[in-house]
């Protein structure tokens, strides 16, 4: 169902049903067909506003500017970093309020294809409260709708930021392409509309992303990971796990004391089992509080045996924060004894520390400032291609 906007707030366009969209067009007189062309139109990339539809006559593409906003979002701020491998932007919505995205792009490595991963957010704050985690901190805003969702992509696609290269374009043949809800918010705390917003992503009329290149993150919500094996069985999941027992765990996520760890582990495992689909379980090294070698030996212990496979990800720490990333002489001895256990394990890198990437960091940097227009012509990127 679509939600209203705010008084005094045009809808924007991706926000609004098919069938809604039907009966405006219908009461001023265009066919039918017209609902597929807008509603496909504006999810092009290099679509930068109504008047780029240059498939409608040009009256339907002025009444469409009058009635509706383009783009979900009203303003945007971007900072690169990682020589140009990283961006991340604070994007302002219609009721003020604050989301980010970040753009990471991985060069190719010997048989490894270059890939760019945009990760979005579900949520303008969130409502878990990690401790360790700056929107956790900043507390709990709203639920994102699906066309919000999709406009933080769609802001990737439509930015020409030279520093990233044309070729760099998401959905460019010359690199894999991967969204991951693990911005702000948790995801299956707002599922009707991430599950939406997946759906629109994936409409071959619109992005057309393959659902196999979606993964939903979720800090433990078992409802909703038994949702997405009836509803999403193709998109992949991953589990923020961050602790291997109890007690830490109900600290560093205090979701833990509603779904504690075996709970949440065996709800991996159903999925797993049902969808065939690999999940990944998140694991942030905080130095001194989760990364001892028994706690590495009990994580081993929780993802050996079934289709897992973990994640090692050292603290992008917090300003004012008490913690720290573990050293990576340490974090290379715990993942050596997780792999004793049979189970597959990555150190994935730290990006975009001068940046404030973290999840809630640049938000918080950016409070009070005025964001610039979020709508740059696209002119330069498509003049590079």
């Amino acid at each position: 169902m679509t939600e209203l906007p705010l008084a005094g707030t045009k809808p924007a366009i991706s926000e609004v049903e098919a069938a809604s969209l039907a009966s405006w067009l219908d009461a001023r007189g265009e066919p039918g067909y017209r609902v597929e062309q807008v509603l496909t139109g504006v999810h092009r990339p290099e679509a930068a506003g109504f008047a780029d539809l240059t498939d409608l006559p040009r009256q339907l593409r002025t009444r469409l500017d009058e009635a509706f906003r383009f783009s979900a979002i009203e303003a945007s701020h971007v900072l690169t970093g990682d020589g140009g491998l990283t961006a991340k932007a604070v994007h302002e919505l219609s009721d003020g309020q604050r989301i980010e995205s970040v753009l990471m792009r991985t060069p190719a490595r010997g048989r490894s294809s270059a890939r760019t991963t945009i990760c979005i957010s579900s949520q303008a704050g969130c409502a878990v409260g990690c401790p360790f985690c700056a929107t956790g901190q900043a507390g709990f805003g709203r639920q994102l709708r699906p066309g919000e969702i999709v406009a933080q992509v769609l802001h990737w696609h439509r930015t020409p930021w030279q520093a990233l290269g044309a070729e760099w374009r998401p959905g460019s043949p010359t690199g894999h392409y991967n969204i991951v809800f693990m911005g702000m918010g948790e995801p299956l705390n707002n599922t009707d509309r991430v599950f939406d917003a997946v759906r629109l992503l994936n409409d071959p009329g619109r992005l057309g992303v393959g659902a196999r290149h979606v993964t939903v993150s979720t800090s433990g919500v078992v409802p909703g990971i038994d949702r997405m094996i009836d509803e999403l069985p193709q998109v992949n999941l991953a589990i923020s796990l961050h602790a291997a027992d109890d007690e830490l765990r109900d600290e560093l996520v205090p979701l833990n004391r509603k779904w504690p760890i075996e709970v949440l582990v065996a709800a991996g495992r159903r999925y797993a089992a049902r969808t065939g689909r690999r999940v990944s379980l998140e694991y942030v090294m905080v130095d001194g509080v989760n990364d001892s070698l028994a706690l590495a030996e009990r994580l081993g212990s929780l993802a050996a045996g079934w289709l897992s496979h973990v994640n090692l990800i050292p603290l992008n720490p917090t300003p004012g924060s008490r913690w720290s990333g573990t050293p990576r002489d340490r974090l290379v001895a715990f993942a050596d004894v997780v792999r004793a256990a049979g189970v597959g394990v990555t150190i994935r890198d730290t990006r975009g520390r001068e940046i404030e990437a973290a999840c809630g960091q640049l938000h918080a940097q950016l409070a009070g400032r005025t964001l610039p227009q979020a709508a740059p012509s696209v002119q330069p990127m498509l003049a590079a291609r």
